[in-house]
């Protein structure tokens, strides 16, 4: 399900079952007003569609259900990092906006509802039923759980029957020519050769001289790719905690609380263990954390009594350890001593001048540095770089070059001229939906265009690129078969692609109407 819900996301058919979800959707509902929300409240208002104004209140209770249901999907792999690729918020706008924008249009295209047609939906809903009956009592009971009024719940199923026959009305008045069930037809019939050419970036590269002039100017063009990285060396201290804080004594309380905060350190095949059988453990274990604790303070305290000087060598001889230098290094390439440092580098990186940093606690022990020197990142001279300056340039060029050769030979396919082109020919192949075209390669695209191509318009406009290579191509021969099967079949194809006809015509008018509206979200849910 969930692939299907990715792939036609955009689809006007899936919102519209989203709409009929969030507006009816039996079950749980989150209601959080507020929360981290930019002071937005229930009663501020989350889009204004034209002169319809939707509240912040449908909004959360919009989108919390639509998070119930991708919960319902995912499960626990719905992590915040997923929603946030989901974009569940802006889905939920979305499915509001277009509701607004449809029930407008069907009031104005003069649709109506009767209310026996609202009472005999509402008696469809399984959730409403006791053996497959509607039943009144299970009806109030789910709308009270739900926090749903009967006159709220109602009239939204009045709004979704009139976008629906307003819908009904759209896709009424699609029709499938008989050209575009002959096309279908034909795709998954015919056979097709084409002839082509091929041009390939890395196989020009020796075709591009370029001057110094230009390789001045794609430099100046294009800094940011040969900047050398901005390196620094420090100085630093590194001090072990257990020779810093000398032994540190726990009491019975300390070991007591300790064992109760860890609990979960202390496990045996049937368990927890009883703090009496790990108490020497547990006591060791105390006793590393609150000397890391004590290093760390003595350290700190050290580092803030020497900071205005900056005086590194003043914080060693008071933690009675040396200090250490590192030789210039880049943030990828650290120096041997700081590898796998991370958070010692980051903090290394932000240092100014004369400024103490740290402490920094790691495995490793307990950090204190000082920058010593830095060297900002800088484009080097043409002169010095100039091999790998002209090395880009040329591969940016080929890609151009490649592509400008590949339009000249389809624009001569397109007249039929083959003079001076290389080609090839990919035999006899049947569409695959898939894109595999034979001798050419992988392409849906170029697969979709070569079926359009007839004795009459034998070439596309342009060349497709496939991979690294770009392909102008021609129509040599297509072989027609079973063509006299077609009539046979017409209207079954017709069936077949009348829905994704009318599901574009919907997308077409769902499009429309969105340009023709005003639509302004409130700037507080923007920011979110």
């Amino acid at each position: 399900m969930l692939g299907i819900m990715r792939k036609y996301k955009q689809s006007i058919v899936i919102k519209v079952v989203f709409g009929l979800i969030v507006l009816s959707f039996i079950g749980t509902i989150f209601l959080v007003w507020g929360k981290g929300d930019g002071g937005l409240t229930p009663s501020s208002y989350a889009v204004k569609v034209d002169r319809t104004k939707v509240s912040y209140e449908e909004f959360q209770r919009t989108y919390y259900r639509l998070r119930d249901i991708y919960t319902q999907i995912y499960g626990p792999a719905l992590t915040p990092e997923v929603e946030k690729q989901l974009n569940l918020k802006k889905q939920a706008l979305d499915s509001l906006i277009d509701a607004a924008l449809l029930r407008k249009a069907a009031k104005d295209m003069g649709v109506k509802v009767s209310e026996e047609e609202v009472q005999k939906a509402i008696a469809a809903i399984p959730a409403f039923q006791k053996n497959g009956a509607f039943d009144s009592a299970q009806y109030f009971a789910v709308l009270k759980a739900n926090r749903l009024a009967p006159k709220e719940f109602e009239a939204g199923q009045k709004d979704e029957l009139m976008v629906k026959k307003a819908q009904d009305q759209i896709k009424a008045k699609v029709q499938v020519t008989d050209d575009a069930a002959r096309q279908l037809y034909k795709k998954r019939n015919d056979r097709l050769n084409l002839q082509f050419t091929s041009f390939s970036p890395e196989e020009l590269k020796g075709e591009i001289k370029l001057s110094d002039q230009e390789l001045t100017d794609f430099l100046a063009k294009n800094q940011n790719e040969f900047k050398t990285p901005e390196q620094i060396s420090v100085s630093y201290v590194l001090a072990d905690p257990a020779k810093l804080a000398g032994k540190v004594e726990v009491t019975e309380a300390d070991i007591q609380s300790w064992y109760q905060k860890n609990i979960d350190r202390y496990q045996g095949k049937g368990g927890i263990l009883p703090l009496a059988e790990v108490k020497e453990q547990v006591k060791a274990d105390a006793q590393r954390f609150y000397a890391g604790q004590k290093a760390y303070e003595l350290a700190a305290a050290s580092v803030n009594k020497h900071k205005t000087a900056g005086d590194l060598a003043a914080v060693a001889r008071e933690l009675g350890v040396a200090v250490s230098e590192t030789p210039l290094f880049t943030a990828k390439a650290p120096a041997p001593a700081l590898a796998g440092e991370k958070e010692v580098l980051t903090r290394a990186f932000l240092l100014k001048q004369n400024e103490l940093g740290g402490p920094v606690e790691t495995p490793k022990g307990i950090y204190i540095l000082k920058l010593k020197e830095r060297k900002p990142s800088d484009v080097p001279p043409l002169a010095q770089i100039r091999a790998k300056v002209e090395e880009r340039a040329k591969a940016v060029r080929a890609v151009e070059l490649a592509k400008k050769k590949a339009e000249e030979a389809q624009a001569k396919l397109a007249k039929g001229d083959t003079a001076g082109l290389k080609l090839q020919e990919t035999g006899s192949f049947a569409f695959d939906a898939k894109g595999n075209v034979p001798v050419i390669g992988t392409s849906p695209e170029l697969m979709e265009a070569a079926f359009t191509l007839t004795d009459k318009a034998p070439a596309p406009q342009a060349p497709v690129k496939i991979g690294n290579r770009w392909v102008a191509f021609r129509l040599k021969e297509r072989t027609e078969l079973n063509a006299a099967a077609f009539p046979a079949e017409k209207e079954k194809i017709k069936q077949e692609l009348l829905p994704k006809k009318q599901e574009e015509e919907l997308q077409k008018w769902l499009k429309e109407l969105r340009a023709k509206a005003k639509i302004e979200i409130n700037p507080a849910l923007k920011d979110q």
